[in-house]
């Protein structure tokens, strides 16, 4: 059973985010934890937890928020192979999500954008970006106000630098098959052409997917042009449905995600991207 960690802040872009991979996993047994993580501050303890202050934060009232959540999604997308948790925690937002890794064995890190002027006009959010960097565990961005759509395409940019790993191997395999969707491999090919190494490492994942999703896989290359320009161009013209990113493939992922504004409207803000890690 696949253990899926969803933090929320009660607003309507991580219910939003937690509807869609209900959506995405609709078929796959699942356990989803919807986490609330409040500042130690609202826990109401002081000095070192010698004492405690009960008028701080109204704990019952945010366990209260978490099932109604976990009420409204399991009527909107009821399955049986779905298991709904609700959690509160109080402290540093890092340090819970890893140690909630841990102790619950979690697969997946949920979390959608928010999209507002109080982040910097940036895709995303402080805390996931903090998530993306910092925490080694694989994470679905959901833009504001995405709904799931049946998925024809998922774009893999990659600049062929780094060794095809088999945990990031089995987990893109995994979206493939539960998507159903054709994978477009795009390059921006800041050179004439590719080194040694990087022909090793594209015509190892040729190999791979040949032999795992024939018929269901194309290379495609774009030659200089900036890196975010060309990917965002090229899930526009090939109407990707889904990207999918290798975390340590860092100049891609600085490009496409930390660099990018929401005042330029762009497709890629507006499907998920999946953030692999090994």
């Amino acid at each position: 059973m696949k253990q899926i960690l969803v933090p929320t802040d009660f607003s309507e872009n991580s219910f939003n985010a937690l509807a869609y991979a209900v959506a995405f996993y609709k078929n796959t047994a699942c356990t989803f934890y919807l986490m609330n993580i409040g500042s130690l501050s609202e826990s109401g303890i002081v000095s070192n937890g010698l004492a405690l202050n009960y008028n701080k934060v109204d704990t019952h009232s945010k366990m209260e928020l978490l099932e109604e959540n976990i009420k409204e999604i399991s009527k909107k997308h009821p399955s049986e192979q779905h298991q709904f948790y609700g959690l509160q925690e109080f402290g540093n937002f890092i340090d819970i999500i890893r140690k909630t890794i841990l102790e619950k064995k979690i697969d997946l890190i949920v979390m959608g954008t928010k999209g507002t002027s109080t982040l910097k006009n940036t895709f995303i959010g402080s805390n996931t970006e903090d998530v993306i960097t910092k925490v080694a565990a694989n994470l679905l961005i959901v833009p504001q106000k995405c709904t799931f759509q049946p998925i024809g395409k998922v774009a893999f940019p990659t600049n062929f630098n780094n060794f095809y790993s088999f945990d990031l191997l089995e987990s893109l395999t995994e979206i493939l098959r539960i998507s159903n969707g054709e994978l477009e491999v795009m390059s921006v090919m800041l050179t004439d052409q590719l080194n040694n190494s990087q022909e090793k490492n594209k015509n190892y994942l040729h190999e791979y997917l040949d032999e795992v999703f024939e018929e269901r896989y194309h290379f495609y290359s774009e030659k200089n042009k900036n890196i975010k320009d060309a990917i965002e161009d090229f899930t526009i013209t090939h109407a990707i449905d889904m990207t999918i990113m290798a975390a340590k493939n860092l100049n891609y992922l600085q490009q496409l995600l930390f660099n990018s504004t929401i005042k330029r409207i762009s497709r890629h803000t507006k499907i998920p991207v999946f953030v692999l890690h090994e």
